[in-house]
């Protein structure tokens, strides 16, 4: 089965590129694009803190100027935000968003997760790009994720189904 792609829209800090990578790499993802990293592509302290998946992940990333460039081949995409947009698309929690990518994997879609840039997340203009956005039900208070953590998140739903019953 074919996996879905991370796309880390504008990283800042190459320690969380690291840490999605390691994340990815958790639950069998290595497809990792960058839109446009802030400091630059390679990255040492993204391979200091993604321990053994630099070299399965961050060895393999590929560097994108945009958002579109880097979604050339995808057939459907989901934008991650906790922000209230006024986009209409479908809207679902990370478990009914990957429910839905695997379906679409096993029809022989390409599938990608798109997250957004630390400090602010995606841009209108980003999620506009996507079919759909996911979104974490947090505590509304505070409904701030760091991005290796988003990344976790979506790829421990899309790993689910293929992880051992008991740890």
């Amino acid at each position: 089965m074919t996996q879905p792609v991370v796309i880390l829209v504008r990283p800042q800090m190459g320690e969380n590129i690291g840490a999605a990578a390691r994340a990815m790499l958790n639950f069998g993802l290595t497809d990792l694009r960058l839109v446009a990293p802030r400091d630059g592509w390679p990255n040492p302290a993204a391979v200091a803190m993604a321990s053994g998946a630099a070299g399965r992940v961050l060895d393999r990333a590929r560097v994108f100027p945009t958002l579109a460039e880097a979604m050339t081949d995808i057939d459907h995409a989901y934008a991650t935000t906790a922000r209230g947009r006024e986009l209409t698309k479908p809207v679902h929690t990370p478990a009914a968003a990957m429910e839905d990518a695997r379906t679409r994997v096993a029809a022989g879609g390409r599938v990608a997760l798109v997250f957004g840039p630390e400090r602010a997340g995606l841009e209108n203009d980003d999620v506009a790009r996507a079919n759909a956005i996911v979104t974490v039900p947090v505590n509304p208070d505070f409904p701030s994720l760091n991005l290796a953590q988003a990344v976790l998140l979506l790829g421990y739903e899309w790993g689910r189904d293929r992880l051992p019953a008991q740890p």
